[in-house]
């Protein structure tokens, strides 16, 4: 019993001994440290090409922007359904722009409905970003 005991712990210190003596780092003659690959640049694999990255989408501002020429021109006929249906399809895209609501409210008035003018030239200041779109906006609050 004794001699597996000791036969055991040999085995025991042999295995940790070798486990010691692995290590993930290598002295060399040049101590470089560590390879660190740039987050931003994947390693070279030979035969894989990689796919470049894609151009930023534009800003929604490019989508929305000739509805709201189409809805100018809409309201300057009198057609100020096809207006609004316009102006509702660009605030789908951009929800957020104050533009949109002040050529809503615009359309609004044009047809006669003050209301709903105040109403939509309200919700529009709470995007606001320049003074003159704000001022627009409050044109249409009172």
């Amino acid at each position: 019993m004794i001699a597996s005991q000791r036969m055991f712990r040999a085995m025991l210190l042999v295995l940790i001994a070798s486990l010691a003596s692995c290590s993930i780092y290598r002295q060399s003659d040049q101590d470089s440290g560590p390879v660190v690959q740039q987050p931003d640049k994947p390693a070279a694999v030979p035969g894989v090409t990689l796919p470049q990255p894609r151009p930023p989408d534009p800003p929604a501002s490019a989508a929305w922007r000739p509805l709201l020429a189409k809805a100018e021109q809409a309201t300057s006929r009198g057609d100020y359904e096809q207006a609004l249906a316009l102006l509702q399809r660009a605030q789908r895209i951009d929800p957020d722009s104050a533009e949109v609501y002040l050529s809503m409210a615009i359309t609004h008035r044009a047809r006669g409905d003050s209301a709903q003018a105040r109403a939509t030239a309200e919700r529009g200041l709470l995007y606001c970003l320049s003074a003159s779109e704000c001022d627009a906006l409050r044109g249409y609050t009172h």
